[in-house]
């Protein structure tokens, strides 16, 4: 099946690029509620699967055990802008695991936040893995493989970590992996569907608190990144701002390549898409859409317009063209 059209760029009233992708809307048992594109269309879910990536942290115990916070688990299931918020955070929860920065094995990257990024700038410091955007997966990681006393290699594919993650995965998204593929931040990423993510998803939105254990780690991933959306992303970010924009209803997570979930509990909805090209705005924009047509997301919020419709404007401040959704997508 072929991508669909849902994400168009206008200038000077000529249409200048269009954005096409994949979307899926699953319920609670997993049934297909709406879809664009191919809903079997196989991706890489990137960083939006931080939450699968997390269940075995909580279904462990290993977050019990080292007395994690709600902030903690917001921060596992992060893409943050390495601020001194997330950077002084992961530093402390190494600390009190009694490790430190380089038993991380994300690597390292400049700081997004620009005060940070200034900072060191300043301080002839270079950037170190605390500041990237995965340390609080990372912080995650360490923390169930020291519960395991599993080795130290913990982002390798036979690791009993990443065996673990594989297994869940396998079995919120209710298929067999398509294959892997290495992330920005050395972790392995399981191929997937777009709807055996959206199926994922919607398995989070109605994941009860009193439920068996897999629905309690579930509901807690849920509410902690609703709860924290500061930690999420960070200040400017799509998923922190949507989801205060949403009152915590609502728990949403990007991934890289223009990748996006949703996960709804009040409707017992998730959601998956992906744009073809990799293009975030493109991704931003058809999230917002879909939030809206839903009724979550109120479509006049300024966080929602600032995505859709979204006037492009030049360095002089002038606007000149606007982000539409496609004809016929919604």
């Amino acid at each position: 099946m072929a991508a669909a059209e849902m994400v168009e760029l206008w200038r000077g009233g000529l249409l200048e690029s269009t954005h096409r992708g994949h979307a899926v809307i699953c319920d609670e048992k997993g049934e297909v509620v709406q879809a664009w594109g191919d809903p079997g269309r196989v991706i890489f879910p990137r960083s939006s699967c931080k939450m699968l990536q997390a269940l075995p942290l909580l279904e462990s115990g290993a977050a019990e055990a080292a007395g994690l916070t709600d902030a903690h688990i917001a921060l596992s299931c992060a893409s943050h802008q390495g601020s001194a918020l997330h950077v002084n955070m992961a530093s402390r929860w190494l600390a009190d695991l009694g490790l430190g920065e380089p038993d991380l094995r994300c690597g390292a990257h400049e700081p997004y936040d620009r005060a940070e990024r200034d900072r060191l700038i300043i301080g002839h410091e270079a950037p170190c893995q605390l500041h990237n955007n995965c340390s609080g997966k990372h912080s995650g990681f360490l923390t169930t493989t020291r519960h395991l006393k599993a080795g130290p290699e913990y982002v390798e594919l036979d690791h009993p970590l990443q065996k673990a993650i594989k297994a869940a995965t396998e079995e919120v998204t209710g298929e067999a992996s398509a294959g892997y593929g290495i992330d920005g931040c050395s972790a392995p990423n399981f191929a997937m569907s777009v709807a055996g993510l959206a199926r994922g998803m919607a398995k989070f939105a109605s994941a009860a608190e009193a439920g068996s254990t897999r629905d309690r780690a579930m509901h807690r991933l849920t509410r902690s990144m609703a709860a924290h959306p500061e930690l999420v992303a960070g200040e400017g970010r799509a998923c922190t701002e949507l989801m205060r924009a949403m009152g915590g209803r609502v728990a949403i997570k990007t991934g890289a390549e223009a990748v996006f979930v949703a996960i709804i509990p009040e409707k017992k909805l998730g959601i998956a898409l992906k744009i073809e090209d990799g293009n975030s705005r493109a991704s931003e924009a058809a999230l917002v859409a879909i939030l809206a047509q839903l009724g979550v997301l109120d479509a006049s919020h300024p966080m929602a317009q600032k995505r859709l419709p979204a006037p492009q404007t030049n360095c002089r401040g002038l606007t000149v063209g606007e982000l539409r959704l496609a004809s016929g997508f919604l």
